[in-house]
Parts: structure tokens; C-alpha cells; sequence
């Protein structure tokens, strides 16, 4: 049984049954589970150990805590979040959908229509989160939910608490950087420790770009090099 499903279980046998992975990225593990006290399925995410670690147990609830009381239609809302052997996690609605990542594999770019419409309602979102002060930070594919047909921003808080780490030592390495290099803001990647709105509306122009192209704005063979063509070159 894999190492980290096992001390997941026995950690929240009392609050969760834990069933199985459905999906993991460079961040963070994602596995399905049933919420017992109420009776529904959820998502349980549980950062990787490593960063588990960097960040800390305190950090990492206070900026939990803050991103759970956004509410907006476009943001997917938190549940619950906690420490669990050693282990940092929160849980959130079990999506019937994709993200915006499965459909670009799927069926390359977007019609412009839906593609205008996908970034206008991330837009929302994030307007709505930055005027209650929070930045995301790591806006992609990946982190756009698409249920029925609209658009859900999730992960708000965590790359702040990364940031509030201090992982910008870690940049070289694409597992750890704070951001994703094809859509980090030329801030970000320059290792500024306070970003502003506008780092999210520009990771938001490269995701709408790369719905419209089929690829991101700067692409390269290493985080480095995708990170001086977003320092230095043009679209």
C-alpha cells in the first residue's frame, strides 16, 4: 500500500475514510475520501512531506484559514484543513468535472468564445479575492476546476505560505519553485518577497494565451530558461 495513503488513513480513520489517490502534481498528492460526520465524499490534498516541512504546521493553517473565508462562485471554498502525522492537509468539494489542464490535453485550444469567457470568470475570482487582500499566486491550468461549465479557482493561500517559507532559495528546482515558470509574473520570478494583484492577472494573460495558442507564452528546457524569456523577452 502506498506509504503515504497508509498514514493518511490511520491519521483520520476518526474524521475521514480515505480511498484511494486521484491525482497528484508537484505540489501536493489528491485522494478521494468520505467525510463521516457529514456524510458526504470530499477531496482530501496533502502537501508533499518535504514541503510540509519548509512550511510549518502554523503558517501553513493561518493561510488556510484566510483563503477558506473567500466566498465566490468562481473559488472552489475549503472545508477543513489540519496536521496529520507529520502531514499538512485540507479538503474541499469532491469536483464533477476536469480542470482546465485535462481539457487543453484533450482537445488542444479553445474556441475563442469559451476561452474569453473561462478567463473572465477566473478573473472574477481573482478580483473578488484581492479585494479582500489575498493573492493566489500560482495561477494555471491546473488550479482553474471547470463544473458545469464554469470556471472554480482552487488552492488559494498555499503559495503564500510558501512564499512566507522562504522556498525562493529553491527556484532551480521546478518541484519546489514558488509558482509554475510558464505562468509566473516576471516579479515572481525575479524573487521579490511582496507581490501584488498584478502578479495573478499576469499568470492569468498566460493562461488565456495558451488556451487561444496551445501552449504557454515562454516555454524552455529549464525552469531558468522560461524564467529569463518571462524577464526579458516579448509575446
Amino acid at each position: 500500500m502506498n506509504e503515504l495513503l497508509s498514514r493518511l488513513r490511520m491519521s483520520l480513520e476518526d474524521r475521514y475514510t480515505v480511498e484511494r489517490e486521484i491525482g497528484r502534481g508537484g505540489m501536493s498528492v489528491v485522494f478521494l475520501a468520505h467525510d463521516i460526520r457529514n456524510e458526504r465524499n470530499v477531496a482530501i490534498k496533502v502537501l508533499r512531506p518535504e514541503l510540509s516541512k519548509s512550511i510549518g504546521a502554523k503558517r501553513f493553517l493561518r493561510e488556510v484559514k484566510i483563503s477558506a473565508n473567500l466566498e465566490h462562485p468562481n473559488i472552489l471554498p475549503l472545508f477543513d484543513s489540519g496536521e496529520a502525522d507529520g502531514l499538512l492537509y485540507y479538503t474541499m468539494p469532491l469536483v464533477e468535472g476536469e480542470s482546465l489542464r485535462q481539457r487543453l490535453e484533450r482537445d488542444g485550444p479553445l474556441p475563442l468564445d469559451d476561452a474569453l469567457t473561462l478567463a473572465g470568470e477566473v478573473g472574477e475570482a481573482l478580483a473578488y479575492a484581492h479585494a479582500h487582500g489575498v493573492v493566489h499566486r500560482d495561477i494555471k491550468p491546473e488550479n482553474v476546476l471547470l463544473a458545469m461549465g464554469a470556471a472554480r479557482v482552487a488552492d488559494f493561500g498555499i503559495a503564500r505560505a510558501r512564499t512566507e517559507a522562504g522556498d525562493y532559495e529553491s527556484i532551480t528546482d521546478a518541484n519546489l519553485a514558488i509558482g509554475t515558470p510558464e505562468y509566473m509574473s516576471p516579479e515572481q520570478a525575479s524573487g521579490r518577497d511582496h507581490v501584488d494583484a498584478r502578479t495573478d492577472i499576469y499568470s492569468l494573460g498566460c493562461v488565456l494565451y495558451e488556451m487561444l495558442a496551445g501552449e504557454p507564452p515562454f516555454t524552455g528546457r529549464t525552469v531558468l530558461a522560461i524564467v529569463a524569456k518571462h524577464l526579458g523577452e516579448k509575446v
